[in-house]
């Protein structure tokens, strides 16, 4: 009953909903696509520009590769895709180019991990680790893996996640292929094997929460959990088939976020996202859709097979992430300009209320300046009681006062560090609101501000053309 709801309802644009994109690496086949440095800062640039466009508000870029990485630690050499070389430096981190470009766009970063594969087993990042670890990586075929049954794996991977965490100002860690590999002949039960993966997301939490306990941590797992009561998994399952407890890592409180890769259509697709939705226990969703498979060399599927999946998506209150980013920013079939449309609105990332225990405080003396062409709005820092390294602030605007925050359409401004921020009017007499918001994603109460000036007669003005697109170049924000 609920799924026939939903097909037949018509989704409303949420305040909170994940927006997200796996941004690729391997390979440079998203990013990046030059060995010059210049040329993948500006193209970085240009595709986090394009991402912001059409409203997607989670980054997650794939930052260990294949035991290599796009950063630099002692501990694994550099990925190839950088400068053509494996283990060469590229002359700059790009991990923190992404997550700087992404934080002035108000946007989440989240660094991608690939945990268990280590890549062809000659290759450089196998090699190293094969020499600093020789009974850890197992060889199958012509692919090294780690030994997800060997206590030394976990260890391994949460020591490398809390040194990312440490290092860098991410907002998520995200787990890719923490399961066994298809291939992996099992010698233990299912169930013993479910143990052995669920160990090493035990202690990856604990490495990541005791750092920063605000850090997402998050996963990919397999599109369908596992057999449902009236449709089946066709043997390919995150639970039974490569002993991935996803579901109970988010009931035990291991994850915060998962991401499923559901790159299926129809009864393949919709059943098993309901599946998820009722075993999310309060936690974020946000199901991987397969825009790559719209292109003619892949199934070449219509662009309605993904629209309608998004707005079944958010009827059901799940977010959505994009595979791959290359495939969304190239308008395959034209799904750019069809989410630019669905995300008419902007969306914060829904709020971590299992983790975080209290909002911050309501800014104080909230100020605007009248002028020309522009108000410049100002305020006061607000108190944070969560522990975190800073607060970030969320701004609103409306032709109403007072100001309604729950109204996604006047949210002008998300996840802003500054405490100033010039806001075009085009003459229009605006009213404003500032919330603080703390890293958990928990807004303070906010406080409004009547309209400076006074009102000229003209077209209503269009809040989001101001913030995004090529507007956003208009949108000058000033440090206090």
């Amino acid at each position: 009953m609920l799924l026939a709801f939903v097909l037949s309802a018509k989704a409303q644009t949420p305040k909170h909903e994940v927006r997200a994109v796996w941004l690729t690496t391997i390979g440079g086949i998203d990013w990046p696509h030059s060995y010059s440095s210049t040329t993948q800062k500006a193209e970085l640039i240009t595709i986090l520009d394009q991402l912001q466009q059409a409203g997607i508000n989670t980054v997650l870029i794939q930052a260990r590769v294949r035991a290599t990485t796009i950063f630099p630690t002692t501990t694994e050499p550099w990925d190839g895709c950088l400068t053509g070389h494996p283990g060469t430096s590229p002359g700059y981190d790009p991990l923190q180019m992404c997550i700087d470009e992404c934080h002035k766009r108000g946007m989440e970063c989240h660094a991608w991990i690939v945990t268990i594969p280590v890549g062809k087993w000659n290759g450089t990042g196998s090699k190293q680790l094969r020499q600093k670890y020789p009974t850890l990586i197992r060889k199958i075929g012509d692919e090294g893996y780690m030994n997800p049954e060997m206590p030394q794996t976990g260890d391994y991977l949460a020591k490398f996640c809390a040194e990312v965490t440490r290092r860098y100002d991410v907002d998520g860690i995200h787990l890719d292929y923490i399961r066994y590999p298809e291939t992996w002949k099992l010698k233990v039960t299912r169930q013993q094997g479910r143990r052995y993966i669920t160990d090493i997301v035990t202690k990856i939490n604990r490495a990541v929460k005791s750092l920063k306990p605000w850090v997402k941590l998050s996963c990919s797992p397999i599109g369908k959990y596992d057999d449902l009561a009236r449709y089946k998994s066709s043997g390919w399952n995150a639970n039974t088939t490569v002993c991935q407890d996803a579901q109970g890592w988010l009931r035990d409180g291991l994850m915060d976020a998962l991401f499923p890769m559901m790159y299926f259509q129809g009864n393949h697709f919709y059943p098993f996202a309901v599946d998820w939705l009722e075993h999310s226990y309060g936690r974020i969703v946000a199901p991987g859709l397969a825009v790559y498979m719209m292109h003619p060399r892949e199934k070449n599927w219509d662009l309605d097979v993904i629209t309608r999946e998004m707005s079944v998506l958010r009827q059901l209150g799940l977010g959505c992430t994009f595979f791959r980013s290359k495939f969304f920013t190239d308008n395959t079939k034209g799904i750019f300009d069809f989410t630019c449309d669905f995300n008419i609105t902007p969306a914060l990332i829904p709020p971590m209320t299992w983790a975080g225990k209290h909002a911050p405080s309501a800014v104080s003396q909230l100020k605007v300046k009248r002028g020309m062409t522009a108000d410049i709005l100002s305020w006061q820092k607000a108190v944070d009681y969560s522990g975190a390294d800073y607060l970030l602030y969320n701004v609103y605007a409306s032709k109403s006062y007072p100001v309604d925050i729950n109204n996604p359409a006047n949210l002008i401004a998300t996840r802003q560090r500054e405490q100033a921020i010039t806001v075009p009017h085009k003459g229009h007499t605006l009213h404003y609101a500032v919330t603080a918001m703390n890293r958990y994603g928990m807004e303070s109460e906010p406080v409004n501000l009547k309209a400076a000036g006074t009102h000229n007669n003209g077209k209503p003005l269009n809040f989001q053309q101001l913030i995004r697109g090529n507007k956003l170049k208009k949108y000058k924000t000033t440090k206090k």
